[in-house]
């Protein structure tokens, strides 16, 4: 059903770090898993991470519903010239599965891929960025630009876990519902759907499906249910 590729696997676990510059932030030195680097071989790919990979924050990162974050590659190229970083590396956003020919406009809310033989992954969310990223990379307005072109990525829960590995196909096996995409479920988690009513049908409806992570499902069903003076 389609034709992409899983091009490089990250993991990295969580780390303190501490900015060059100490005088940029009040508090120089924090905490983060974002700093994901290629791994080679088989990787197994369990409930709630990959081998070797964790989080700091699972709030908003990891668990169930966040086991794994994918990029897509075709991103890069853009992002090294716009950054003037050619050496920009795979796994530079947090992303643990940098894949090809999918992305925020092609993937939906809900859409079950296969890795391989064996590993089947359900997207649950859209990631939104934070200034860790920034940070990582000390580019003080990265997080902003991921926000402008809606390229955040997409989080996976795993249905069935296995061993993975770089160059194996991705195949899309079920699309469990075709009106949302990933930047049309950040549209309406963000508020950016101009018209009332249907930002809160599709808050509505995106808050029924069980495979989103619950957190959003709450957060979903409130925009639902408001009045629009009240946002």
């Amino acid at each position: 059903m389609n034709d992409s590729k899983l091009l490089s696997i990250q993991v990295g676990l969580p780390a303190d770090h501490t900015d060059a510059d100490l005088s940029a932030h009040r508090n120089p030195t924090w905490q983060s898993g974002i700093f994901k680097f290629p791994v080679s071989g088989r990787v197994h790919v369990g409930k709630i991470n990959l081998a070797g990979d964790g989080q700091a924050d699972l709030r908003v990162h990891g668990g169930e519903y966040r086991a794994a974050l994918a990029y897509s590659a075709e991103h890069y190229d853009t992002w090294r010239a716009e950054l003037d970083r050619p050496d920009f590396p795979f796994g530079a956003f947090g992303e643990n599965l940098t894949v090809t020919q999918l992305d925020e406009n092609t993937v939906y809310m809900g859409d079950v891929y296969q890795i391989g033989d064996t590993v089947r992954l359900q997207v649950t969310q859209p990631r939104m960025p934070c200034w860790k990223l920034a940070r990582r990379h000390d580019i003080k307005d990265l997080a902003a630009r991921v926000e402008e072109k809606n390229w955040g990525g997409w989080y996976h829960r795993v249905l069935v876990e296995g061993e993975i590995e770089a160059g194996m196909p991705v195949t899309l096996i079920e699309r469990v519902q075709d009106r949302y995409t990933i930047a049309m479920t950040v549209a309406v988690i963000s508020e950016k759907v101009s018209d009332d009513e249907v930002l809160r049908r599709a808050a509505g409806e995106l808050a029924e499906f069980e495979f989103i992570t619950p957190r959003w499902r709450m957060q979903l069903g409130g925009i639902a249910a408001s009045e629009p003076e009240a946002r």
